[in-house]
């Protein structure tokens, strides 16, 4: 049972995990990390989740990391120590499933990291987001990697040395995050949006994912090569069958998630 998480699976296809350290403003300890992978993957294997939530509890998203746990490491255990606060920031590339990040107040650092690794994010209006660590003698040289992938290299670089927070409108303008909404509708607004995705045919949007993901660093002629197998798998689905059917039939469809 997860200590510092709030796990929820509803009946609409949607699964949330909610980073439960509010009075740390939900920075991200070593058991805590461990748990939103493990969670992670948990709803990934699960048939009656098609698409997960983080969000945090409180009034900050993520903060970043626990500055507790930083003292009397040797180098090698520091190494072991940032990969798994880090894991979460990976799993979610390597998952099947889409993941929402819902986010508010503050995400800094590795918080940061998180919104940008999620491959969706609705923010509420007051949300601020940084690269902050450098401000302590830190740096985020990982959750730089998936904010570079938003926002290009230039900015990336700015966020990374100066470690000035960004407001949600700049944001939404470089492309870490998808929508704004107002902080009362940011719940209803996400579960909403997070319920629409879930009722698009799980094959197509697990398959869609999976190759964004694996043809993002090819050239650009092998990126055309692997997209077009994935769309022919796809297309020998059932469930892309069933989706035309029901097209020409004019009804919905139901998805077998085969």
């Amino acid at each position: 049972m997860a200590e510092h998480l709030i796990i929820e699976k509803g009946d609409n296809f949607v699964g949330s995990i909610t980073l439960n350290r509010p009075e740390n403003l939900n920075t991200f300890n070593s058991p805590m990390a461990g748990e939103l992978s493990e969670a992670l993957l948990d709803m990934d294997a699960d048939q009656n989740v098609r698409v997960i939530v983080v969000k945090g509890a409180g009034k900050a998203f993520c903060a970043g990391i626990d500055v507790n746990e930083l003292v009397d490491k040797t180098t090698l255990e520091y190494q072991a120590w940032i990969e798994h606060m880090e894991q979460p920031l990976i799993t979610i590339a390597r998952m099947k499933k889409p993941v929402i990040a819902q986010v508010q107040g503050v995400a800094a650092a590795n918080g940061m990291g998180l919104v940008a690794a999620a491959d969706l994010a609705i923010a509420a209006e007051n949300t601020k987001m940084g690269l902050t660590a450098i401000n302590v003698g830190l740096n985020c040289v990982g959750p730089v990697i998936p904010v570079a992938r938003c926002v290009g290299r230039k900015k990336a670089l700015e966020l990374l040395l100066y470690g000035n927070l960004i407001k949600a409108d700049e944001a939404k303008e470089l492309g870490l995050i998808n929508r704004i909404v107002a902080k009362d509708e940011l719940e209803e607004q996400t579960m909403a949006w997070a319920a629409e995705l879930a009722q698009k045919s799980p094959v197509a949007v697990q398959i869609a994912k999976k190759a964004y993901y694996s043809s993002e660093d090819m050239d650009y002629f092998r990126q055309f090569d692997l997209m077009n197998e994935a769309f022919a798998r796809l297309c020998s689905s059932h469930d892309a069958k069933e989706g035309v059917n029901a097209f020409f039939e004019k009804r919905n469809p139901v998805w077998k998630q085969c």
